[in-house]
């Protein structure tokens, strides 16, 4: 029997200084990512927020995907890789400019590769996270506690999702950021939550 898992992706580009256009290529990553096997089920509204770290090329457009899928988090992470290059994302530097960013965050509960490794990852000092990636695949991603441009869009599609190592919910995990942060992830006017599972 198939085993279907909750599955949460942030998306995000700054490539362009055109916020439609932007957009336009996040909504065209989901057809793509349909097409690849994945069930999209909710989608949160878009966001602007200023490029991290500050003044690293234009302001992104970031948005979360809630999805469902049988797929092992390998195979999950390779389909977003392929729906990155079809929309021009190159890898040219850390937190470089980029049309299309698909970030795995979480996959049911699962901790990976194991509990030592994300322990590790998670309490990485800034200066090393500038400068260091993983080489491999590590979930819940160890950084999205941190991030309001990844909190604020989740509260649209899970905010009742809890981390499965810090055991907050993903509204206490954004309630608990600074109101500076929150506040600098912005609506895009005329975007809303979109559930697909409901048939909106």
């Amino acid at each position: 029997m198939k085993k279907y898992r909750q599955v949460l992706i942030a998306m995000g580009g700054n490539s362009s200084a055109n916020i439609i256009s932007l957009v336009q290529i996040q909504r065209k990553a989901l057809d793509r990512l349909g097409a690849l096997g994945v069930s999209v089920q909710t989608v949160s509204r878009f966001y602007t927020n200023p490029a991290f770290p500050a003044g690293n090329g234009n302001d992104y457009v970031n948005s979360v995907v809630e999805m469902v899928s049988d797929k092992p988090e390998v195979e999950l992470l390779d389909a977003l890789h392929v729906v990155e290059g079809e929309f021009g994302r190159t890898r040219e530097g850390r937190w470089a400019p980029r049309s299309l960013d698909l970030d795995l965050l979480s996959v049911g509960d699962e901790i990976a590769p194991n509990r030592e490794i994300w322990d590790d990852w998670y309490s990485l000092s800034l200066e090393r996270q500038m400068a260091e990636a993983p080489e491999q695949l590590i979930l819940p991603h160890p950084r999205m506690q941190d991030r309001a441009f990844v909190l604020v869009p989740l509260c649209d599609v899970a905010p009742d999702w809890v981390h499965p190592v810090l055991g907050r919910s993903a509204r206490e995990l954004c309630e608990s950021l600074p109101a500076k942060d929150r506040e600098s992830v912005v609506p895009i006017p005329e975007t809303r939550v979109v559930n697909f599972s409901q048939g909106v």
